[in-house]
């Protein structure tokens, strides 16, 4: 085996750290950027948050007039002015050479910028409110917080609490009690000669705490036990009727057969419909209304008004969704050329990584632009009527329209949100497969969903829609689609099938 040397020609994709940067800044959602621009402020010395400052950087008249002497605020100014101009021009043969080389890096070409305000690429006449909604959420007692705290003003002998606590401690947030009562039983000493019957007689003075239908073992158990704690006046003889169904009969009214429920209760259609409105109007979950989900908000990254005057679509970018930055002249004024020592060295680095990194935000503002412009263009029919003029759209349309890769347009859609007229979507949700139609056309899958939807708001309740019935009458509007396409679709809105939307009339 002989060694030797040999010498080949190859190519290869390399990604640069700055544009491996822009990148990863572009996919952050809002909350993500802000944390990011909050840490690299921390880390780099080169960078300032800009408060209550113009774009232009000039202070505010509020901040301009906290000199009282007219002479000593002149020549503060003065002397600001002649050393920003010092500044200026030592870092100016440095500012062109770092300009030079990034721009042949990045997709989008910009001229220099050292402050980076969030509303580069567009003008917004929104003034949002920059309150904080997460600082004003407290932690919220839960339902074993609530319930405990109704059982320490509850008089209990010391074994009764001892058993009310196992009993509190096996009800989970929506209020049924998941551990059969043998369980608890066995749970204690035997020592303590606990009978069964002492738990079941504990468990229904926790049943009485509130929410009322709180320890329930079955549905059925936790309707009965808010019939017999809820008063409903003049409605008596509509409760019995309501016990008389829950009791006996839970299955077929969950089945909704209606006919089986009158011939077995003997009820008139009339009784069984009050009945069931009663029914209905009870909480099958009592726990989940002490802790209710935790209410997330949308910042929106995009906002989408419609121009009064020339009854155009104008998309603008939300200044709110990242705080300003820029560099700071007094740092980046110590830099000096000819100095190679590792201070020097330190801010210099600092300096090219301050302002990569605010190019880097101006290209993810830029890219997020041309895409939200180019999506508004392509759904203005969505914006003007609704869902049922959504078109047809993919991917590879957008890529196309900006001239970006497939993988870069799904980075700016996901978890950014634009603010329309009919509400906060995400960008994903502008993006929908496609039915051919007879005349050889296409219709979007949203738009299916939004005539499902409505079809099924205007059917009869006494007889409802079947998918099949649905296909029909789709393909009379010239859309072909199969039964088990609109199942899919019917599912993915959450309307239940046909036989589960019977109801009685009104």
């Amino acid at each position: 085996m002989k060694l030797s040397l040999q010498l080949k020609l190859g190519q290869q994709l390399t990604m640069t750290p700055q544009l491996q940067q822009a990148i990863r800044l572009l996919q952050l959602s809002t909350l993500d950027l802000q944390q990011e621009i909050h840490q690299v402020l921390e880390s780099n010395p080169m960078l300032e948050l800009i408060e209550n400052y113009e774009d232009d950087g000039i202070p505010t008249p509020a901040d301009s007039s906290s000199t009282t002497d007219p002479k000593a605020a002149k020549e503060a100014k003065e002397a600001e002015a002649n050393t920003t101009t010092k500044d200026n021009a030592e870092l100016n043969s440095d500012d062109k050479d770092w300009q030079s080389d990034i721009s042949s890096d990045l997709d989008v070409e910009s001229n220099w910028d050292n402050v980076y305000s969030g509303t580069s690429s567009a003008s917004s006449s929104f003034e949002g409110d920059s309150t904080d909604f997460e600082s004003r959420t407290s932690a919220e007692d839960t339902l074993q917080d609530h319930l405990l705290w109704q059982l320490n003003l509850t008089h209990m002998s010391e074994q009764d609490a001892s058993i009310a606590l196992a009993i509190i401690d096996a009800i989970d947030s929506n209020g049924m009690l998941t551990a059969d009562l043998e369980s608890i039983h066995s749970g204690f000493d035997s020592d303590l000669e606990i009978e069964i019957d002492e738990i079941v007689a504990v468990l229904h003075r926790v049943q009485q705490f509130d929410p009322i239908g709180v320890g329930y073992r079955d549905l059925s158990e936790c309707l009965m036990l808010q019939l017999g704690q809820i008063d409903f006046p003049g409605n008596e003889k509509a409760v019995s009727n309501a016990k008389l169904v829950i009791s006996e009969h839970i299955d077929l009214l969950g089945n909704r057969d209606y006919a089986q429920l009158m011939r077995r209760t003997k009820l008139k259609e009339a009784e069984l419909s009050e009945a069931i409105t009663i029914v209905e109007s009870l909480n099958p979950r009592p726990g989940s209304s002490i802790c209710p989900p935790s209410t997330s908000y949308v910042v929106p990254d995009v906002i989408v008004s419609k121009d009064s005057t020339s009854g155009k679509w104008k998309v603008e970018l939300n200044p709110e969704t990242a705080p300003k930055v820029r560099i700071n002249s007094g740092y980046a004024s110590l830099v000096k050329r000819a100095d190679t020592s590792n201070d020097n060295n330190y801010l210099r680095n600092n300096l090219q990584e301050a302002k990569w990194f605010i190019k880097s935000l101006q290209s993810r503002n830029e890219t997020l632009m041309k895409v939200s412009t180019r999506i508004v263009e392509h759904q203005k029919g969505f914006l003007e009527y609704g869902e049922e003029a959504m078109k047809p759209l993919v991917l590879h349309d957008i890529a196309e329209a900006v001239s970006m890769h497939e993988s870069t347009i799904s980075r700016v859609t996901t978890q950014k949100y634009m603010h329309t007229p009919r509400g906060i979507f995400e960008l994903k949700y502008f993006f929908s497969s496609h039915v051919s139609t007879v005349g050889g056309g296409a219709c979007s899958s949203t738009a299916i969903r939004a005539i499902i939807r409505a079809l099924v708001a205007a059917e009869n309740t006494k007889k409802p829609l079947s998918d099949s019935k649905i296909t029909n009458l789709l393909e009379k509007k010239g859309i072909n689609v199969a039964r088990r396409t609109i199942a899919k679709y019917r599912e993915s809105l959450a309307i239940p099938p046909s036989n589960e939307r019977k109801r009685l009339a009104s």
